[in-house]
């Protein structure tokens, strides 16, 4: 009960506004590397040094680049919720291998946009998309999964190794917020039912993107309905999509 008695309640959020929220906030955050920095500012051609001299003789730059920053800090917020809903299709699906491959496929498809949008190249090994870091965390849950009954030492241990390896993997692939997503999916999904722990915890790895913790508020409120009022295919072709429209703009726009 609030002052002047008001009630206080907190809203009830679906997976398919989790879903829009995050697609949205990972949209401003690459309309911010894409059109941003890549091209407007063309941080490409700068060092760090240069760009700070440049931004010392332009007010401009200056703005655009406080701009294109803030705009990363909102992509944060996306990261806990992607990971969030990862799991929790994980424990909803009815078909382990038919939701992995979905992923996978599309995290495969997605590198070719995703390397002409981050790095202007058609292939580029020095870094890979989102959804194959995502691809990778479903592997790690299924493993998991598989010893969920194994208790005491054995099973800590063993599941520290596997978090442990799907650590090592994402750094031998050089997968996008591989170490983040990786902690986050294991605390997710080991900490199910410990709310308030695994808020904690998860607010605290997610510190890593600086706004990261700020998403929990919405996952805080998920009511846990699924009705896909938008078909789940379309939030994986929204990935790669709005990558080629970017690097579409940028070609033709020539900022």
């Amino acid at each position: 009960m609030g002052r002047r008695g008001i009630v206080w309640k907190t809203p009830d959020i679906t997976a398919d506004g989790l879903k829009m929220f995050a697609c949205i906030c990972m949209m401003i955050q690459s309309v911010g590397i894409v059109i941003v920095e890549r091209g407007m500012i063309h941080l490409d051609q700068y060092t760090q040094e240069s760009l700070n001299e440049a931004m010392s003789r332009d007010s401009h730059l200056m703005t655009l680049a406080g701009v294109g920053s803030v705009m990363q800090l909102i992509g944060g917020m996306a990261l806990p919720i992607f990971t969030f809903l990862l799991v929790e299709g994980f424990r909803n699906t009815s078909d382990f291998r038919k939701y992995f491959l979905s992923v996978l496929l599309f995290g495969l498809l997605s590198e070719i946009p995703y390397d002409l949008a981050m790095n202007g190249k058609i292939l580029d090994l020095t870094g890979q998309n989102g959804m194959l870091s995502m691809a990778l965390c479903l592997l790690m849950v299924y493993f998991l999964d598989l010893i969920k009954s194994r208790s005491g030492f054995t099973g800590t241990l063993m599941r520290s190794a596997i978090v442990l390896a799907a650590v090592v993997w994402a750094s031998v692939f050089r997968l996008e917020y591989g170490l983040c997503l990786v902690l986050l999916t294991a605390i997710f999904y080991l900490l199910y039912t410990r709310n308030v722990l695994k808020t904690i915890l998860g607010a605290l790895v997610s510190l890593l993107y600086v706004t990261g913790p700020a998403s929990f508020y919405g996952i805080w409120c998920y009511n846990g309905e699924r009705k896909d009022k938008i078909p789940k295919y379309a939030y994986y072709v929204f990935y790669p999509l709005h990558l080629l429209v970017l690097v579409l703009i940028i070609k033709v726009r020539r900022f």
